[in-house]
């Protein structure tokens, strides 16, 4: 088969062994065969969509066009690449009988009998599949290579990232250790000018002056404090304003949020005078949660949202959703750690929460917040 493709159009005019084309054959290699190679080119651009058809499309054109032998032995190299026998057989078959079928329109008598050119085909058409078999496990060699050395590079970035950690870590409470031991020298010395009257003016200035510094160094030492816990994956830009965090009395406008979004909630506040800015925080926080929760599981279903207490006695805080009448066929993706982090939250406050199930089928959120003295 390969040997017939490099055969020129003089050359086959003429007897080889005694074989001889007919006219009508040789109308057909100046004229059709050409266009059936140039066929058998162009399709072969479209092996890497289907190779297994391509394959087999473009080695059966070979049967009858000298010129599409060139692109039957691409497309039977690129197909050995993948690296599939049962592929690969049934591809190289077609191969061979291909060559039959030429040998038998082309006769060119050089191979003496059919078992010549079966001894002299099957190892000319093994060629391109050993060669394409080879790359391909080559390029299967170099994919492994590069997952390895991408993964490698993932767990070096990810041991990094954590002794990075780790070290911020230690760091801040180093720098808590210290802050904690300058607030107690400005307290200290503070309580000494609040309860002895028998100071000279010189030793009052000196504790003044002693209190002034140490609270100049704790405020330098809690900006590094600071510094060190900042995300380290925040772009280090000194003009950047960080928007203001959200407090108790941003809860209405919360809940009016939540009822434009089609929630029915009802808001009871009952909290008498202002609360520190950390516990206004938290509150926030759990209302906001509980509320997205509320949205969640429970579409259409009404709302009831209270807070109560003081800067005396506390906040409390009661969310709870009724159950949903229509609920969702699909709910809402979600992590499933949002009332894991309140609990987090609620406890670094000092505070207590519970959540859970109602008999009725609704859920309740219940939550109190200390104050600090």
């Amino acid at each position: 088969m390969l040997v017939i493709s490099g055969l020129s159009a003089a050359a086959i005019t003429a007897p080889t062994n005694g074989a001889i084309i007919p006219d009508d054959r040789l109308v057909w290699l100046r004229f059709v065969d050409p266009f059936l190679g140039l066929l058998a080119l162009v399709v072969t651009m479209l092996r890497h969509r289907h190779p297994v058809v391509i394959a087999m499309l473009v080695t059966a054109l070979s049967a009858v066009s000298l010129w599409a032998v060139g692109p039957s032995v691409l497309v039977l190299a690129s197909l050995a690449t993948r690296r599939r026998f049962r592929e690969i057989i049934p591809v190289t078959v077609v191969a061979v009988a291909a060559g039959f079928v030429q040998e038998w329109l082309y006769p060119t008598g050089g191979f003496g009998t059919w078992w010549g050119y079966i001894a002299f085909a099957v190892p000319v058409t093994a060629i391109p599949v050993v060669l394409g078999y080879s790359i391909g496990q080559r390029r299967e060699l170099v994919d492994n290579l590069r997952d390895r050395a991408e993964t490698a590079e993932r767990e070096q970035q990810a041991r990094v990232a954590q002794a990075r950690t780790a070290e911020r870590a230690r760091i801040a409470r180093e720098m808590h250790d210290v802050l904690a031991h300058r607030m107690s020298l400005v307290a200290m010395h503070a309580g000494v000018l609040s309860f002895r009257r028998d100071l000279t003016a010189q030793e009052q200035a000196t504790a003044a002056r002693t209190i002034e510094e140490n609270a100049h160094l704790a405020l330098r030492d809690l900006r590094d404090i600071l510094g060190v816990l900042r995300d380290p994956t925040t772009p280090a830009d000194a003009g950047a304003i960080e928007p203001p965090q959200p407090s108790l009395t941003d809860v209405p406008e919360l809940i009016e949020q939540t009822r434009t979004a089609g929630t029915t909630v009802d808001f009871d506040d009952a909290v008498d005078g202002p609360v520190p800015a950390s516990v206004g925080r938290a509150a926030y926080r759990i209302v906001q949660e509980a509320l997205t929760n509320a949205r969640k599981h429970a579409p259409g279903a009404r709302v009831d949202v209270a807070l109560a207490g003081s800067a005396a006695d506390g906040v409390r805080v009661s969310i709870h959703n009724v159950a949903s009448i229509n609920p969702a066929a699909e709910p809402l993706p979600g992590a499933g750690l949002g009332l894991l982090g309140l609990s987090e939250r609620v406890d670094l406050a000092g505070g207590r929460i519970e959540h859970g199930v109602d008999p009725d089928g609704g859920y309740t959120v219940r939550a109190w917040l200390p104050c600090p003295s």
